[in-house]
């Protein structure tokens, strides 16, 4: 791909989610950390997205060569169903309506992933500081609208990406709770992947089932704010947080979200032997730092028998960076361009 015409070429970065779509514009003899314009829209109102490029893109004076985008849903034959969201992104769709030379789709994770070895120090907030062998496997786990996860490894010049879609395994109950929780799911639900209990779709389901089982009351004042707002676990996760008077529903509802996310992040370390460290994601993450630190989840992580010990050694760091996953596309859009003749 030639960077040289006489009208700047750039290169369109995504990282597309089920409740945002954050895309930005790159100089091709830019950097990725060094966005020309970054946009955010809002993907349930638009109904596909080539709606949103349409209008990131509008009144652009130069050409867009190539295209890098972080999808939420796995990658298959060059196109992406978006999880939780009724869009499909193809490659060929989006060259024939953009007149994009090159086309790059990621898994979201993946993209996430790729930002990881370039992410800096205010980039991060270390949980357990442990130990990171250098060129170790990496693991990426990230509750956003659902669960993500991705790892990395080294192919002996640098730290490569890779796609999983670990959030729709098969919940592992590691409690009597736990045990209680899972069958009250599989009651209303033919299967219950992680992602169940472990994102932002979660954590109304966890709270559903400690309400109905009676481990603590639902107050009135709670019932209407939940009703009144749009997103019910970020009125759980503030309300736990902030612990005013008779809010025991959503603090322990709290604790059993990050119990089971600890446990969760454990299971991909041991998949991947990630003793470079694992890195914690997506928007829920950075606003429950306070109960992180405090809470159980180091304890479940670590809780592994007899492998407890292994995984002390982990680094355990979560991203703070909100732009991450655009972050981790346009690196992997500027290294396969660096790679054309």
């Amino acid at each position: 791909m030639s960077k040289q015409d006489s009208q700047p070429h750039y290169l369109l970065a995504g990282d597309i989610g089920a409740t945002k779509t954050l895309l930005g514009i790159y100089h091709l003899n830019g950097r990725a950390k060094d966005p020309l314009s970054l946009a955010s829209f809002a993907s349930k109102d638009y109904a596909d997205f080539e709606a949103v490029a349409a209008e990131f893109l509008a009144g652009l004076d130069g050409k867009v060569a190539a295209a890098c985008l972080g999808i939420a849903g796995p990658v298959s034959a060059e196109q992406v169903k978006v999880t939780n969201l009724p869009w499909t992104i193809a490659a060929a769709t989006l060259q024939a309506k953009f007149g994009f030379e090159q086309v790059w789709l990621l898994n979201d994770l993946q993209a996430l992933a790729n930002a990881v070895p370039i992410l800096g120090k205010d980039d991060l907030h270390t949980l357990h500081r442990g130990k990171t062998n250098r060129g170790a496997p990496i693991a990426v786990i990230a509750p956003g609208t659902g669960l993500g996860e991705a790892f990395l490894t080294w192919d002996g010049a640098a730290y490569q990406a890779h796609a999983s879609e670990g959030g729709h395994t098969d919940f592992g109950p590691r409690s009597a709770l736990e045990v209680e929780l899972l069958s009250y799911l599989l009651a209303r639900h033919a299967r219950v992947p992680y992602e169940f209990v472990c994102s932002g779709t979660g954590i109304p389901n966890i709270y559903a089932f400690l309400k109905d089982k009676g481990y603590a009351p639902e107050p009135e004042w709670l019932a209407k704010k939940l009703a009144a707002g749009p997103d019910p676990a970020a009125v759980i996760t503030e309300t736990a947080l902030q612990a005013p008077p008779e809010s025991a529903l959503c603090q322990l509802t709290l604790e059993t979200f990050i119990s089971i996310l600890g446990a969760e992040a454990g299971n991909l370390a041991l998949k991947v032997m990630a003793t470079g460290g694992i890195y914690l994601g997506g928007g829920i993450v950075p606003h429950l730092l306070p109960a992180l630190e405090k809470s159980a989840f180091i304890q479940a992580l670590q809780d592994k028998t007899p492998y407890d010990e292994l995984l002390a050694q982990i680094s355990v760091h979560v991203i703070l960076n909100p732009k991450a996953g655009l972050l981790g596309a346009a690196y992997y859009g500027f290294q396969r361009i660096d790679e054309s003749p």
